[in-house]
Parts: C-alpha cells; sequence; structure tokens
C-alpha cells in the first residue's frame, strides 16, 4: 500500500471508532432518559390516583357555590 492509502485507511479506521463510542454515549443517555421516563411515570400516576381519591372524598354538591360579593 501506499502513505496515501494508509493515511486514509488509518482516518477511516479513526472516524469509525469515533462514531462507535458517540453511538454508544448516545444509547447510554437514552437509556438514562427511558429510566427517568418510567420514575416520572409512576410518580404521574400515583399522583393522579391521590387526586381521584381526594377528589371521591369531597361532599357531593349539586351547585356551585356563589361568590360572597353576590
Amino acid at each position: 500500500m501506499t502513505d496515501l492509502t494508509e493515511k486514509r485507511l488509518t482516518d477511516l479506521e479513526l472516524k469509525i471508532t469515533e462514531q462507535d463510542q458517540v453511538i454508544n454515549d448516545l444509547s447510554d443517555m437514552v437509556g438514562a432518559q427511558w429510566q427517568e421516563i418510567e420514575k416520572l411515570i409512576a410518580r404521574l400516576t400515583t399522583a393522579q390516583e391521590r387526586i381521584v381519591t381526594l377528589e371521591e372524598s369531597l361532599p357531593a354538591s349539586n351547585q356551585a357555590e356563589k361568590p360572597p360579593h353576590y
């Protein structure tokens, strides 16, 4: 091989190695974000359940209260 061909091959190998690292880093980031999303979904579900429980414990009222200025 010529020096130019070897240099081009080495440059391509370096680029592939760098891109492989970037892909692995992005994969790790997506995995961490997915875990965070799962935690947030669990918290949201718990909050929704608490809201439903609180709404069910409120006394039933057919009419909305009128403000005191009426």
